[in-house]
């Protein structure tokens, strides 16, 4: 393959596309440099079609490598790279969501796309390389794939929008936002949606300080011609080095369509429209008796595809004709909820949230500072101390699964809604908690991920985290009419919906505006009027549910549950650290075994100490304060005789600060030794008379009133 470099540029900086020989056996491949970060996609296909699935069998990977920052991480016995850090599968996932919806109906040849960040400059952020790099890989190979898809992120930093903004711009600015897009010819009916420009956007993912809907609209407007722009310069890529595209073939012919949409029907009828007869899953298994009578040993997928298909369609024209869902609900209407607090006897919070059939219970813990999150990445080194984990066990679906560690999916939700909830976290100087909270779906029948915004929120305030209001999330949906003349948006979408729809637009937010939102499609896009009207219909379902949870728990509980640990904060000079932490750490593990606490001591001097109880985390205060006191000339003190010298005697006058008290400054007369008038272990007035340049106290017991036992 001839090389080939193309160059667009983003913000004055140089995007470059390398076309190279470098993975010469994968059907499509490329390199995607910006600034000093670089990233290589492959993208593979299968040469034969799987038998016997129903579904597109895509899989996609980022992979972070630690030699692309210069860093060697990893156990120590072994110094590589192992399992995909949660920030490489949440990158994947994104990837995924953009370029799926982008493959043709019935195309089941597995597939399998890799990026790789071979280059980090600690300023740009691989994902938006990723997602390009995965576009380009795709449009130039043999896969039949109908992008290619545009990525961007988009900032606001001091009131202004920012493209592709370093880490630094996104941590000083109220959103980050990332857009995929395509660009197609709209029908004319569906160019009344928005969709005019034939800029569709497909994917969403966004993390705000509570921004308003009209914000979100302003940043999806102010993008979209940038993305235009992205996809034209690919377009001309593909134009002049893609490969011709393999056909994709409809798996079964028109005599056997027929047939099988004569046998479903009425079936597909009164279920989606009567709420009569049976259900999904046994309409699917009389179809798939009905086939194996008829054609032994074949085309049960097919029929299968075929099923898909109608049972989608019938969905969709049961909604759009008679304004009716699967379970007689309207279109805006919200299923039923409750909530509950304070169900765990031992746990310091937890909330529960019902939505019909989805239940969400999560559980919330309090650590210390020394319970933190220690990351080791490629992006990123250092501590993490607010954490959601998001469990789906199999009987929340009715299922029977081995049990093994979160998937993919489990680490996606656990993140949208731990960005959801970050906004109101307080900072760690107020609240210097370690903050856990686990959600346990109980009960699975769509977006369960918006439910466990809400019962983790409930959580968060039974545990008297001080968070100032209640975070809240809902999903919308959509369905349209094969010609798009006519769409409907669905609040609050369940199973059928979720399976069959058209879009998952899931957003989370306080009453005050959004913090989180994740948006995907099954189809090619959607433009702006869509997403208008869904961001409206979600700020509605919002502020209901809202409501709701305020009546359970309106804010938080003044004091923290009676389990969770007490801790104390000291600032002390940051030049007598090493004071308390002593040789080798000797009077901090001193400190720690006789109390019973845990210490944290940043390198500003600001020290944490973690008890059970407000008695041991005050002794450990006062020998804190002790040590790293700033003794002053002409304090006085009771002090503890420690050693006995032929010139004087050491004496304690703070935690593990000692002064000397010479021969001649114990009584006004002679003596001929110490011991005449102290022995080790008594405790005697002293006075501090001088300190040496060298730190050294001198101390007077004289001058302090001493006067020695008679014997």
């Amino acid at each position: 393959m001839k090389e080939k470099t193309f160059q667009i540029d983003i913000e004055g900086k140089p995007l470059q596309v390398e076309i190279k020989d470098w993975a010469a056996q994968a059907s499509g491949s490329c390199l995607v440099r910006y600034g000093e970060t670089e990233v290589l996609a492959t993208a593979v296909m299968a040469k034969d079609t799987i038998e016997g699935k129903d579904f597109f069998p895509l899989t996609v990977e980022y992979e972070e490598r630690f030699y692309a920052a210069g860093k060697i991480f990893g156990s120590r016995f072994i110094r590589r790279e192992s399992r995909p850090t949660d920030a490489a599968i949440l990158t994947g996932r994104m990837i995924d969501r953009s370029i799926r919806p982008v493959f043709p109906e019935y195309f089941k040849k597995e597939v399998q796309v890799i990026i790789t960040c071979l280059s980090w400059d600690a300023e740009n952020d691989p994902d938006i390389l990723g997602i390009i790099a995965a576009s380009v890989a795709l449009s130039i190979s043999d896969i039949p794939w109908q992008g290619p898809i545009a990525g961007l992120r988009l900032s606001r930093v001091n009131g202004k929008w920012v493209f592709n903004p370093t880490y630094k711009q996104r941590e000083e600015g109220d959103l980050d936002f990332v857009l995929t897009a395509i660009e197609k010819d709209p029908a004319p009916e569906q160019a009344r949606y928005g969709a005019s420009r034939k800029t569709l956007i497909n994917m969403m993912e966004l993390s705000a300080k509570e921004v308003s809907e009209n914000e979100i609209l302003e940043a999806t407007k102010m993008a979209e011609p940038k993305l235009k722009e992205l996809i034209e310069f690919q377009k001309k890529i593909q134009k002049e080095i893609g490969k011709e595209k393999i056909e994709v073939v409809v798996p079964f012919d028109a005599h056997f369509e027929k047939e099988i949409k004569e046998f479903l029907d009425q079936k597909l009828e009164k279920f989606f429209a009567k709420g009569e007869g049976l259900g999904l899953d046994e309409i699917r298994q009389e179809l798939i008796i009905f086939v194996q009578g008829k054609y032994p040993g074949e085309k049960i997928e097919s029929a299968l595809a075929v099923f898909e298909k109608e049972a989608e369609k019938a969905m969709h024209k049961n909604i759009i004709a008679n304004n009716k869902r699967p379970d007689n609900r309207k279109p805006e209407e919200l299923r039923e909820i409750s909530c509950q607090v304070n169900v765990l006897p031992r746990t310091h919070g937890s909330g529960f949230f019902c939505r019909d059939l989805t239940k969400t219970l999560s559980i919330l813990t309090l650590g210390t500072p020394h319970d933190q999150q220690l990351l080791e990445g490629m992006e990123f080194v250092g501590k993490k101390r607010f954490l959601h984990h998001y469990n789906f066990p199999p009987y929340s679906s009715g299922e029977i699964r081995p049990l093994r560690g979160p998937k993919r999916r489990e680490i996606g939700h656990g993140c949208l809604v731990e960005k959801a909830l970050l906004p109101l976290i307080p900072d760690f100087e107020k609240f210097p908690y370690t903050i856990r909270i686990v959600s346990e779906i109980l009960s699975s029948n769509g977006s369960t991920s918006m439910a466990s915004v809400s019962s983790a929120s409930l959580a968060l305030m039974d545990a008297g985290v001080p968070i100032k209001t209640h975070v809240a999330g809902i999903s919308i949906g959509m369905v349209h009419n094969e010609d798009w003349s006519q769409y409907k948006l669905l609040t609050d979408i369940q199973g059928p919906e979720d399976h069959y729809g058209d879009m998952d637009f899931k957003i989370a937010g306080t009453k005050n505006g959004i913090t989180a939102i994740q948006m995907d499609v099954k189809i090619d896009g959607i433009g702006q009027e869509i997403i208008k009207e869904a961001l409206s219909r979600a700020k509605e379902a919002r502020l209901k549910i809202l409501k709701i949870m305020e009546k359970t728990i309106a804010g938080p509980r003044p004091n923290l549950a009676p389990l969770a640990p007490k801790i104390y904060t000291l600032q002390i000079n940051p030049e007598k650290i090493g004071g308390v932490v002593g040789p080798r750490g000797s009077i901090i593990n001193k400190i720690i075994a006789e109390c019973g606490v845990t210490i944290d001591i940043e390198d500003s001097g600001l020290v944490y100490v973690s008890a059970k109880d407000e008695e041991t985390g005050q002794k450990a205060i006062d020998w804190i304060k002790g040590i790293t006191k700033e003794v002053e000339i002409g304090e006085t003190y009771e002090g503890k005789v420690k050693r006995i010298l032929e010139f004087g005697a050491f004496v304690e006058i703070l935690p593990d600060q000692t002064g000397l008290v010479h021969i001649s400054k114990f009584v006004p007369y002679r003596i001929k030794n110490v011991e005449e008038v102290v022995k080790i272990g008594d405790i005697i007035p002293v006075k501090v008379v001088s300190i040496d340049e060298q730190g050294r106290i001198n101390l007077s017991a004289m001058e302090a009133g001493f006067k020695p036992k008679k014997k």
